[in-house]
């Protein structure tokens, strides 16, 4: 009995697997977080960090994932050389010593994610500067500059969201990363006022006389505080808008909004937990609403069936509340993989999660926390998405309300021999502005007679920024026809141009 229970799960298990493998979309938002603050690299040298990183990325690319959202300041501090910011205690083990040489960490980290397609969004922690205040700061950190402007809570050290110089500064370095680096997002995750303290209160008075009570937020610190933190995010979005237009801007907050037995205008989830509105003082929703947030990626970690936050239960709340923005569900994979789906405790829950994200109107895919935990495979999770879930080439959705307009087709589509084989080879299309030019290729492939159908993925074979594809050639007896594309930086498609070819 045991073993015929254990085949029919595995054939339902397979079959699963096979349904998904046959419907999945051409487009969607397949990313990872990488964090740097739990030591993955701390302390490699230029070139074991180059190895590391490299292997991570192939194992990510084979699973489909394309974007890398990775840690570059987490501690008011830098992956990469700033005039702003010292060097990441958690690159080099000391705050402010350089790697060796002339390395870059972030460039080299973009040149990986872009040979593969993938994005590259610059995560980024506003106000954090010491995760613990016995830690060393750099003598070049700016808090030497200006004691003034931090604030110490708990065993913690941050900028203090309620002075405008903060503000300004903080922006300084944002519009120093997108100037000078080809990233394709800016991103910020959920700590903007901190998480609170039992018993203890955010140490913000003197600022709140000062900036507050003058403002007209007299009796008001709760909603002051929001008020910091929106114009931050504003201030922010303009500076990255005014800096390149294309490069998106956004968030991953805390998964409850507000619950709604908390709320007067009952715009909140049938939860109960910590709220981005009232604890972290996060106005979320307004943030969208006003389009100062490019994307949003709520952390709805829990599990389905918990019964303070059941994750079901948020994915539908946050796709209510999208108003038109793209919308990624924050998955966590170990807790995905840790308890059993509620209608066969057989298997976890990554099936019916998956699903869920693709059958949940306005959920454009999905974001998985920890890239380092997926890496490791709890639950086969990793195999899954590489075998089934995600194992077709899929395109990042498009941003229209930036950039709708497709580039112009490529040119000179052909194919050629070579020393390193036969090749075919393509021209990009001219243009004028940045955001006309092509930055990828789609090259797809279809059997002779086989009516061309540019929103199956299947079809890919590449998603590349070179203006060649090396082909796969035999006999020289099997004509195949291949189709090329052109993408922006925003991935919106160009028309195909088509070339038949024996293989």
């Amino acid at each position: 009995m045991k073993i015929k229970t254990f085949l029919a799960t595995v054939l339902m298990v397979c079959c699963s697997l096979c349904s998904f493998a046959h419907n999945l979309p051409k487009r969607e938002f397949r990313g990872v977080w990488l964090h740097t603050i739990n030591g993955d690299y701390t302390g490699k040298s230029p070139e074991e960090f180059k190895t590391y990183l490299i292997s991570q990325f192939n194992s990510l690319q084979k699973a489909g994932i394309n974007a890398v959202l990775f840690q570059v300041r987490p501690e008011a501090d830098a992956f990469y050389p700033s005039k702003l910011e010292p060097w990441s205690r958690f690159l080099t083990g000391t705050q402010g010593t350089a790697p060796s040489g002339d390395f870059d960490p972030m460039a080299f980290v973009i040149d990986e994610c872009h040979k593969r397609g993938m994005e590259f969004h610059a995560w980024v922690n506003p106000y954090r500067v010491q995760l613990n205040i016995s830690s060393k700061l750099a003598p070049s950190h700016v808090y030497y500059q200006h004691p003034e402007w931090f604030v110490v809570y708990g065993n913690q050290r941050f900028f203090n969201p309620g002075l405008p110089q903060c503000r300004e500064f903080i922006n300084k370095v944002i519009k120093d990363i997108v100037s000078r680096y080809d990233v394709d997002a800016i991103h910020m995750d959920d700590y903007f006022y901190p998480y609170p303290i039992a018993g203890k209160e955010f140490p913000d008075d003197e600022a709140f006389k000062t900036y507050g009570i003058p403002d007209g937020f007299a009796d008001q610190k709760d909603n002051w505080r929001r008020s910091n933190v929106n114009t931050l995010i504003r201030e922010l979005h303009e500076t990255i808008r005014e800096t390149k237009p294309w490069v998106k801007f956004g968030v991953s907050p805390f998964g409850i909004y507000r619950n709604k037995k908390n709320t007067m205008d009952g715009i909140g989830s049938d939860t109960n937990g910590l709220q981005n509105y009232d604890e972290l003082y996060a106005d979320v929703l307004l943030w969208i609403r006003n389009g100062w947030v490019d994307y949003n990626i709520p952390q709805i970690y829990w599990e389905i069936g918990n019964k303070a936050a059941d994750h079901e239960t948020l994915v539908n709340w946050w796709a209510t509340y999208s108003y038109d923005r793209p919308f990624f569900i924050g998955q966590d994979v170990e807790r995905t993989v840790k308890y059993a789906d509620l209608n066969n405790p057989e298997i976890n829950q990554l099936p019916r999660k998956m699903q869920l994200s693709r059958t949940t109107p306005n959920v454009l895919g999905n974001c998985f926390w920890s890239g380092k935990a997926l890496l490791g495979n709890p639950g086969n999770s990793l195999n899954a998405l590489a075998n089934s879930y995600q194992c077709y080439p899929a395109l990042p959705p498009v941003f229209t309300f930036m950039d709708d307009k497709a580039p112009k087709s490529i040119r000179g589509l052909k194919t050629i021999w070579t020393e390193d084989g036969y090749v075919l080879m393509w021209k990009g299309p001219k243009a004028k502005e940045e955001m006309d030019k092509a930055f990828n290729y789609c090259v797809y492939r279809f059997d002779n007679k086989e009516k061309v159908n540019l929103n199956d993925p299947s079809k890919i074979v590449a998603i590349t920024r070179t203006c060649y594809y090396k082909l796969p050639y035999e006999l020289g007896k099997l004509k195949y026809r291949y189709v090329v594309t052109a993408l922006d930086r925003l991935h919106n498609e160009s028309k195909m141009k088509t070339k038949k070819v024996k293989l």
